[in-house]
Order: C-alpha cells, then sequence, then structure tokens
C-alpha cells in the first residue's frame, strides 16, 4: 500500500509564513510529478503547486511569487513554503503524486488526507 501523510498547517495571521510537507510511504517503487492542491469551504478543489521529476515546478497564478515548492527524492517528500499568507489562503491542503509501486507497473495517482490552513487575524 502506499501513503501520503501531509503535516504542517495550522492558524496563521495575514502576512505570515507556514511550511507544507508531505511524505510516501509504503510500497513506493518510483515517484513521478508531486503536487499540492487545494479547497476552500464551498469551493472545487484547485490546483496550487507541482514539482516534477526533472525538477520544473508550476505555479497557480494565485500564489506565484508567494509559495515555493521544492522536493527531496531521497525522503520522498515534497514541501510547500507559504510565504506573505492571505485570508483567501485559508484551505485543506491536499498532497497528490503519482507512484508506481513495482518496476514496470503502471502508474497510480495518490492523495495524502489533507492538512488545514487557516489564515486569520
Amino acid at each position: 500500500q502506499v501513503q501520503l501523510v501531509e503535516s504542517g498547517g495550522g492558524l496563521v495571521q495575514p502576512g505570515g509564513s507556514l511550511r507544507l510537507s508531505c511524505t510516501a510511504s509504503g510500497r513506493v517503487f518510483s515517484i513521478g510529478v508531486m503536487a499540492w492542491h487545494r479547497q476552500a469551504p464551498g469551493k472545487e478543489r484547485e490546483f496550487v503547486a507541482n514539482f516534477t521529476p526533472g525538477g520544473s515546478t508550476n505555479y497557480a497564478d494565485s500564489v506565484k511569487d508567494r509559495f515555493t515548492v521544492s522536493r527531496d527524492n531521497a525522503k520522498k517528500t515534497v514541501y510547500l513554503q507559504m510565504n506573505s499568507l492571505k485570508p483567501e489562503d485559508t484551505a485543506v491542503y491536499y498532497c497528490n503524486a503519482n507512484i508506481r509501486t513495482q518496476y514496470g507497473g503502471t502508474w497510480g495517482a495518490y492523495w495524502g488526507q489533507g492538512t488545514q490552513v487557516t489564515v486569520s487575524s
């Protein structure tokens, strides 16, 4: 089995910072793209940022220049450094990764359970 476990969420004041982590464990043979998404109350889940195996990063326009995604392949972990947080960043943040569980196997999409980020004074 494969698990993605997020951590680092919490309550922060506007303008503050948080760092989220997401670690893959279990039967992980190789990891492709690792990404962050978020879902605010009453809204659909939306893409935030991703980090490809080749080292490329992509960001939603709403977080560009404020959020930074990084990755430690040895630790099977992806990070999201969030700076200059705004109330509209309040959401449950989900980690997502494409993972193969064996050599020559097919890629599967896995999701973490989510971590709450609340930006409020």
